[in-house]
């Protein structure tokens, strides 16, 4: 937000809003990223030399994707194309690619900066890959979201990967300090100033990013009353009337949205009926689809509960049936008394971990020929062949246990499944053990 016409002063500059005129003009000045472009790294060093790889820089709002691909080109001398994924399509990026054709044939360079790439579908991110391959231009995508769920694996696979991280409360501070300090790119010239206490909150409401940190700090400058001496000065009171009324970020297909998603289900996991539901409240009071934190609630259960509670899945369900019919602001209150009792429950992953266990021998093995006596015998030739030939019929003895192997005979013998102490899984437990005994004295001619 720029300033008011009558704070601005002569300079056209102040038409642009105050994070725009501070972005960084040199490496030096990027603020929290020294994992990517801090001195001798391998990106920077590619930079220094005039060579820039194609990229994909993920990370959360305002922590510089836009203007590291705006320093990357300047330094590189690369001629900057920036688009958004949100307003254009294929036909807009081939008229950057014959432009960038041409460029190329007279010795010029193109960076075609492509912000929320996540948002082309599968066919326009293909139609990306042949241009980045033969180096007709350098690719720079920005997504909020993890690359890994939402940029196809081709394209990934050309694109170096760089994650940026949430800038810290004293990278903030010292951003915002500086852009108070500058005379010329901030507000130094119109002796801005802020209290300490109002500096605290704005970084903490900041939550991360920049850009939010420089808006709000130019939007209090507009308000803040004028002193004695013809400067503002910013306080808790002017910074509050600004905010209004606090926000709670969570972007709903970004990569926060699985972080605070990702801290509920550990929660649940860890047996920590508190903090999963803080994590629970911060998802609905943030807006979240209820039925999708029922959904995963539903997944929990099953997953992370199983059969120490089969009770967990039959509530899981009925807390997404009772979300779906009561709808909200009222579906906060079944999801809450899902999360208390998953939370509580008795946790076995048994059931996922033999899955997982199983799913590796198939994988390993491949198509295992299924045993003679287990095949289907719907035809005489079937039977001819041998098809059910010397299958145990459970219900033929009173207990209802034969002596036989179900398993390929590659991996007979082999335990995926091991039930956990706790639990109804504990009763399988001993149901398995005993049904192992009377099997063997099956096999050992014992009588039943």
């Amino acid at each position: 937000m720029p300033l008011p016409k009558e704070a601005r002063g002569a300079s056209p500059h102040f038409d642009a809003p105050l994070a725009d005129r501070m972005r960084p003009r040199t490496l030096d000045e990027v603020v929290g990223q020294d994992g990517i472009v801090g001195p001798g790294k391998p990106l920077r060093r590619a930079i220094e030399a005039g060579e820039v790889p194609s990229l994909l820089l993920w990370g959360p709002p305002g922590s510089g994707k836009t203007t590291l691909a705006r320093l990357l080109a300047q330094l590189s001398g690369y001629r900057f194309v920036g688009l958004s994924a949100v307003l254009v399509g294929v036909k807009e990026v081939r008229e950057v690619v014959e432009e960038a054709r041409v460029r190329r044939a007279e010795g010029g360079r193109t960076l075609l900066f492509l912000d929320e790439i996540h948002r082309f579908n599968k066919a326009q991110q293909d139609a990306l890959l042949p241009h980045v391959e033969d180096g007709t231009l350098t690719l720079v995508g920005a997504t909020t979201e993890n690359p890994s769920f939402q940029v196809n694996s081709a394209l990934l696979s050309r694109l170096l990967v760089q994650r940026l991280e949430p800038l810290g409360e004293g990278e903030l501070r010292a951003l915002v300090r500086r852009a108070l300090e500058d005379g010329v790119r901030g507000l130094g010239a119109r002796a801005v100033t802020l209290d300490r206490g109002a500096e605290e909150l704005l970084v903490r409401t900041a939550q991360g990013d920049a850009r939010r940190a420089l808006n709000l700090l130019e939007a209090s400058a507009w308000v803040a009353p004028t002193g004695s001496d013809a400067g503002r000065t910013i306080d808790l009171a002017t910074l509050s009337q600004t905010l209004q009324s606090p926000t709670l970020y969570h972007d709903a297909t970004g990569d926060w949205h699985y972080d605070v998603v990702s801290a509920l289900i550990k929660s649940l996991r860890g047996s920590d009926p508190d903090a999963a539901l803080y994590w629970l409240a911060r998802m609905v009071e943030a807006g979240e689809d209820p039925l999708f934190i029922a959904r995963r609630l539903v997944i929990f259960a099953s997953e992370d509960v199983g059969n120490a509670d089969p009770e967990a899945l039959r509530l899981a369900l009925a807390v997404r049936d009772s979300v779906h019919f009561v709808g909200m602001p009222e579906g906060w209150i079944p999801l809450a008394q899902g999360v208390v009792y998953l939370a509580t429950a008795p946790k076995s992953n048994a059931s996922y971990a033999a899955y997982q266990r199983a799913r590796r021998d198939v994988a390993r093995l491949g198509n295992l020929p299924v045993p003679l006596h287990l095949r289907n015998a719907p035809t005489r030739l079937a039977r001819e062949m041998g098809h059910g030939e010397g299958y145990l019929y459970p219900h033929d003895n009173a207990d209802a246990v034969v002596a036989q192997s179900y398993l390929p005979e590659a991996l007979a013998g082999t335990q995926y499944f091991h039930p956990g102490r706790f639990g109804f899984e504990k009763v399988i437990a001993e149901r398995l053990a005993w049904w192992k005994r009377r099997r063997e004295e099956r096999k050992g001619g014992t009588p039943g």
